[in-house]
């Protein structure tokens, strides 16, 4: 009987903090979106009020008086096109340092997890000075190459650790009913490899999408980037635009919450799948 007692109370206790982890970490976004329906005096003048009236003129401003919905789709081309790029090369590279173990195999992914050791403020300077050689300095496809190649390494961990699951019987007998290499891995494995997929597109997506530093130092000064930096644009030395910064910030995390309540399950299925096996 004590022991059930323990339990339920060590239960509820547990239950009681979970709650307050919920909250703690929820209040920053219910104060974001409360702020975003308020004006810019009515937060300076209480920012913890609720709003009197639902207060749309900060939306509508963002939308139609500034430069904010080409930053919109700076954003939405940034992250899609970066993630599909990883999504059709890291696979594969996983898929072939663990089908083919051998040590030129073994060296190239020992090169792709040594790069995750370094940070990116150590080889920021060289990068944009080899992407103004390259012609790619104040372009989209500068940050979408530095990004996909960004991710290859912690893609290639992931991705082989999910594929040593998959038994290697289901692979020969494709390639004895004709199936080629790329067809075995496009047809048969790489569906087999939807939960660590969905994984590295939310834990990628949310990195990019939300990323300041790499938007804000190689797209060109004056025109719009992307929705982060754009926001940062109303901060200033003496006042700022709190109304313009938190409506900015609410529809910056639309996208991010639809994604995220949509591929969770399959988030937490990948990530538990790929640290249980090999």
């Amino acid at each position: 009987m004590k022991v059930k007692t323990r339990k339920t109370a060590g239960e509820l206790i547990l239950f009681i903090i979970t709650i307050l982890l919920a909250i703690v970490f929820f209040f920053p976004v219910f104060f974001n979106l409360m702020s975003a329906f308020k004006s810019n005096s009515e937060i300076l003048r209480n920012a913890l009020s609720f709003p009197t009236s639902l207060y749309l003129d900060n939306f509508k401003y963002l939308l139609t008086e500034t430069e904010f919905p080409r930053a919109i789709l700076n954003s939405f081309i940034l992250t899609g096109v970066s993630i599909l790029l990883q999504i059709l090369i890291i696979p594969m590279a996983g898929y072939a340092i663990e089908r083919h173990n051998a040590r030129w195999t073994n060296a190239i992914f020992i090169y792709f997890l040594a790069g995750m050791m370094i940070p990116f403020q150590a080889y920021m300077i060289p990068l944009f000075k080899e992407l103004k050689m390259l012609g790619l300095y104040g372009t989209l496809t500068g940050p979408i190459l530095i990004y996909t190649a960004g991710a290859v390494g912690f893609g290639c961990l992931l991705y082989t650790s999910f594929v040593k699951g998959i038994p290697r019987e289901i692979e020969e007998a494709a390639n004895i009913d004709g199936c080629s290499r790329y067809g075995i891995f496009w047809r048969i494995v790489f569906p087999l490899l939807g939960p660590v997929t969905a994984s590295m597109v939310v834990l990628n997506g949310l990195g990019i999408w939300n990323d300041f530093l790499l938007p804000m130092l190689v797209l060109p000064s004056g025109d719009p980037k992307t929705m982060v930096v754009e926001i940062y644009r109303y901060i200033g030395e003496f006042s700022s635009r709190w109304d313009m910064i938190f409506a900015g910030t609410a529809l910056s995390v639309i996208p991010v919450l639809i994604i995220f309540v949509t591929m969770q399950k399959y988030f937490v299925k990948g990530i538990s799948s790929g640290a249980t096996k090999g």
